[in-house]
């Protein structure tokens, strides 16, 4: 496997990245991580803009031997893709059995497991850490005009299944047993984010710019002082970058440094 193309500029990018998978073409939008970006320019990868509609000709133009992209995302230029190289499209899965996936895609199994085994041991460390610790922890996150819940269960996005498999307990409101994925509270819903350490991220688009003054607007209100958590000055804002465009085994990592930096330091 010689030359592979990613549609997908977030966990698919991060994961070959992580592989040291041979990448020459991505979307440099929605590219969060300030690192990543870096190394994406220094490798010289194709921009191939928009992720939501990347350009195939540049795509053509490079003869690529593989191309990865999102169910999701990619399925109305599959056929079009398929003509110029092999193109597989993943469904939205679990972190860890995507990695596997992928690395077997492209011949990589021995890197993945190799960074998995890693990881999956300092998972155990902090879960036995945990044990005994009855702390609940609620997460938030912040947009323009919204609050959006990432909960746990058997879909949950990738930082929040870490949470997960690291012993973290959730309140009853974030715990589902279907496939939601998030919950959208207004205002008065969100007296069900009773845990008591809070996890919040302001994120307010694309552009982090806004986010210092979405965090202010919110923060102000005389509700987000009722919470359990804000009372006892255990809301702690974490990184977007790691908890809103989690991509690969890096992110997993950051995100169990909060875990000791903010719920086991709290005990």
């Amino acid at each position: 496997m010689k030359r592979i193309v990613t549609l997908d500029p977030l966990l698919t990018l991060g994961f070959l990245i992580e592989l040291k998978a041979p990448v020459v073409a991505t979307p440099y939008m929605a590219i969060q991580d300030s690192e990543v970006l870096d190394f994406v320019k220094r490798s010289k990868m194709v921009d191939l803009g928009n992720p939501r509609e990347p350009s195939l000709e540049r795509i053509a133009a490079l003869k690529p031997d593989l191309i990865i992209g999102s169910a999701e995302a990619h399925s109305s230029i599959y056929e079009t893709a398929s003509k110029i190289a092999p193109t597989v499209l993943f469904n939205h899965m679990d972190w860890k059995r995507y990695l596997k996936l992928l690395s077997e895609s492209t011949g990589r199994e021995g890197a993945a497991n190799e960074a998995l085994a890693a990881y999956e041991k300092r998972v155990v460390s902090i879960r036995e850490r945990m044990k005994g610790n009855d702390v609940t922890v609620s997460t938030l996150r912040f947009a323009p005009g919204r609050f959006v819940v990432f909960l746990d269960g058997p879909a949950a996005y990738a930082p929040f299944a870490v949470l997960h498999e690291a012993g973290v307990k959730r309140t009853a409101y974030e715990t589902v047993t279907d496939g939601s994925i998030v919950k959208r509270p207004d205002w008065e819903e969100l007296a069900n984010l009773d845990g008591d350490i809070l996890l919040y991220v302001s994120a307010s688009g694309f552009e982090s710019g806004p986010d210092d003054a979405l965090e202010k607007e919110v923060t102000g209100n005389p509700l987000w002082q009722l919470l359990p958590a804000v009372r006892n000055g255990r809301a702690y804002r974490v990184d977007r970058v790691t908890w809103q465009s989690f991509h690969g085994i890096g992110s997993a990592n950051r995100v169990l440094d909060d875990i000791e930096r903010y719920i086991l330091a709290d005990r």
